[in-house]
């Protein structure tokens, strides 16, 4: 049984995930079609995908995992242009907050935009957005909210961060925000019950982050570095992985197969309802084998870098023991790493007090990691 303080968390945890009552179930879609522009195809037809769409994606992604590299790489966008413009939150709620709404107008920011070199049928999403916090020296970190974050979330850690002398792009993950195309209300595309939809997606937020490093080095940033929470730690995790100019990273709750977030998480029960009749955890772990951390520590420990893992000991949505076995891979490989663990669960780090224990731990590390 539980203990007190345990129940008391996890009934926490429900009522705030139970906030979003906008959530839509879906069916499962193999999507083969977004395969069509992938690297690492051997001559598969999408006639011969759609016959045994899960035959196709085992195998895709058994030759992803082996040629990476290949499958992560990108050509570096030749139209990076900073934009002033008023900030806005993009809810995802169904009811936005109006206070969120008021605390931010008639404020503007400065937002990096490029064209994002993995092209999608939807215009908002392929033009990328990351909003500028600059400061003095060589010292510079993307980061990454998570999933159906609103475009202010962090902000506040931005800030604390420029006063360390820390700069900060903080990208807009693909279908985010201002990238959210008009059918949808929240970043339902970034996953979902579209097999082929999340790995493209997956793979679209591992190119963007490696164009804003791109960015940062060509503003004379020479000391580089990720932050990531939630589904944007798994993207700054396989970042990290294959791209050498990482040399700092914090992992702001951490997992290991997509799949098993998916499968167990409490807010992706949803997706699961959708697709749980037709494929197993099994065979949806293999399907996303891609685009899950678990895959890539070999590609992670090929260059040193200081890596920091968060997670939370009442997690429901990334559950600990999957975190604790992340941990235990680092250790496996030898990696520079800490640990900290915090006393409540995913959604209840965004709380008084937990998020100044997160806050406090993430800009602790940055500031001695360079």
């Amino acid at each position: 049984m539980p203990s007190r303080y345990a129940q008391w968390m996890y009934d926490w945890e429900h009522r705030l995930t139970s906030v979003d009552n906008n959530r839509v179930v879906r069916p499962l879609e193999w999507g083969v079609e977004w395969a069509r522009e992938w690297p690492c195809r051997n001559g598969c037809s999408p006639g011969q995908a759609a016959e045994k769409p899960e035959e196709f994606f085992l195998d895709y992604n058994r030759r992803i995992v082996a040629s990476s590299d290949d499958f992560y790489s990108y050509t570096k966008p030749s139209d990076f242009r900073l934009e002033r413009r008023e900030v806005q939150v993009f809810s995802t709620r169904e009811v936005p907050d109006p206070t969120l709404e008021a605390k931010v107008k008639g404020t503007f920011g400065e937002f990096l935009r490029f064209t994002s070199p993995v092209s999608t049928p939807y215009p908002e999403n392929n033009l990328a957005n990351a909003r500028w916090f600059p400061a003095r020296g060589r010292r510079a970190v993307v980061l990454l909210p998570h999933w159906n974050s609103d475009a202010i979330a962090y902000v506040g850690l931005c800030r604390v961060l420029n006063l360390l002398g820390i700069a900060v792009l903080r990208l807009s993950m693909p279908y985010h925000d201002i990238r959210m195309p008009a059918e949808i209300r929240r970043a339902d595309y970034a996953v979902s019950a579209n097999i082929g939809r999340t790995l493209d997606a997956t793979r679209q937020g591992v190119i963007d982050i490696r164009c804003c490093l791109d960015w940062l080095e060509q503003q004379g940033y020479s000391n580089l570095g990720i932050v990531g929470t939630s589904l944007g730690s798994c993207y700054a995790f396989i970042a990290a992985a294959h791209d050498p100019r990482i040399r700092v990273a914090a992992f702001n709750h951490a997992s290991t197969y997509f799949a098993d977030v998916v499968w167990h998480g409490q807010s992706t029960r949803h997706i699961r309802q959708g697709i749980e009749e037709r494929i197993d955890l099994e065979e949806l772990r293999h399907v996303w084998r891609a685009i899950s951390p678990m895959s890539y520590f070999e590609q992670f420990s090929r260059w040193p870098k200081k890596s920091l893992i968060i997670y939370a000991a009442y997690d429901l949505t990334f559950l600990p023991e999957f975190s604790k076995q992340v941990v235990e891979e680092f250790a496996r490989h030898r990696l520079d790493h800490k640990v900290a663990v915090l006393p409540c669960g995913h959604y209840t780090t965004g709380e008084t007090p937990y998020k100044y224990m997160d806050g406090w731990q993430l800009v602790s590390f940055l500031r001695t990691a360079f």
